[in-house]
């Protein structure tokens, strides 16, 4: 019988994959970060800007699809975090804009298209530190209250952001810091592993090979810094009865008890270094490590979700307030209307199966040089 307690954690379990599914393809915004320091002239950054260029619509709509889940399943976080932390949110969704336009107008004016580019550099780096300064308030816990007796008035105020900064006062914990600058290097990482697939160029190939041997070392430097981060912190625990309290190495132990989650940190980890390490130490001819890097990306952003959402622990903490802090029990949605969207989930499976018949007809020719060239229709 499917209740309500399974019904909270098959849509966390989906908010996961949206988020993993959103991290690997940043791969869009790693590219966009190198346009100037790994293209040389203006016939290098229209390889690199036509190559992300078909792809940038798949991030920016699993990136509204991860918020619309987010709003319809646990609509009390999408009320705090994106009402509350919203200056973070406005970057983000900013920087994607720009992007947007970038693409549209750069190759149309040579007057602005400087500027334009240097908007797909902000957005390339910017948007991915931004989402991985956001999701490490999942560990370290945000300043709001929640009024649960507003719950069912008209026009109600039910969560309070604590200071006026608006989710920007996260950049003074340092943490944050490693979680951004940890998701801005495997974005740079997998733009660099995904360029190299798509991009039929030997003397390019070659240049990205040796600058992916420095992005992946930083990557795996804030990687190691980011798991002694989150294994020797503090946790937010909460028993049955709903109380929330601090718990010495609570994440370490979620990890150790969840066989579930350990196996997917594990797989998801060894995945990506072996994308990263058949890319920089293989034959030249080796040119998919974007795939096991990005499936192992998909599948180690979901353990840490995991590492938030299950086993007791509450996703969402409150710095200012204990008991304000966000569960899968007390921030879902009715038990109807996750009932109702998971038979609405169950055409996520085609749904899929369309984006990779899609990314297939895309890549079915790589991009050159001399096509580019040759045809007007171009980013």
């Amino acid at each position: 019988m499917i209740t309500y307690d399974f019904l909270q954690q098959y849509w966390w379990v989906i908010i996961s994959l949206l988020g993993g599914l959103l991290v690997f393809l940043m791969f869009v915004q790693g590219g966009n970060a190198q346009i100037f320091m790994l293209g040389r002239d203006e016939s290098d950054r229209s390889l690199i800007i036509n190559s992300t260029g078909r792809k940038w619509e798949f991030t920016f709509t699993t990136l509204v699809t991860f918020g619309g889940a987010f709003f319809a399943s646990f609509p009390l976080f999408y009320s705090t975090s994106f009402g509350g932390a919203y200056w973070v949110w406005i970057l983000i969704l900013l920087t994607f804009v720009l992007q947007a336009v970038s693409y549209e107008f750069q190759h149309r004016s040579e007057r602005y298209r400087t500027l334009f580019r240097c908007f797909l550099v902000a957005n390339g780096m910017l948007a991915p530190f931004l989402v991985g300064a956001a999701v490490s308030t999942f560990f370290t816990g945000s300043d709001f209250s929640i009024n649960k007796a507003a719950m069912g008035e008209l026009n109600p105020v039910i969560s309070q952001w604590g200071n006026g900064w608006h989710g920007l006062e996260a950049l003074a914990d340092y943490r944050s810091w490693i979680f951004g600058l940890l998701v801005t290097a495997l974005a740079m990482t997998l733009g660099l592993l995904y360029m190299l697939n798509n991009i039929d160029d030997s003397d390019f190939s070659v240049r990205i090979r040796r600058r992916l041997r420095y992005v992946a070392l930083c990557f795996v430097v804030l990687f190691l810094a980011t798991v002694a981060v989150i294994i020797t912190m503090d946790g937010y625990a909460v028993d049955a009865e709903g109380m929330v309290t601090m718990e010495q190495y609570k994440y370490l132990h979620n990890l150790l008890h969840n066989p579930a989650t350990l196996i997917l940190f594990v797989v998801g980890v060894v995945l990506v270094l072996a994308g990263i390490g058949m890319a920089v130490w293989s034959t030249h001819s080796y040119r998919y490590g974007i795939w096991p890097a990005g499936f192992g990306t998909v599948l180690t952003v979901m353990a840490l979700f995991f590492l938030v959402g299950f086993n007791g622990t509450a996703y969402y903490p409150s710095s200012a307030e204990l008991q304000s802090s966000l569960t899968l029990a007390n921030s879902c949605s009715s038990e109807f209307t996750l009932r109702t969207m998971a038979y609405v989930s169950l055409i996520i499976p085609f749904v899929l199966a369309y984006i990779v018949y899609a990314w297939r007809s895309i890549d079915r020719k790589k991009i050159t040089r001399d096509e580019l060239s040759s045809v007007e229709e171009k980013y």
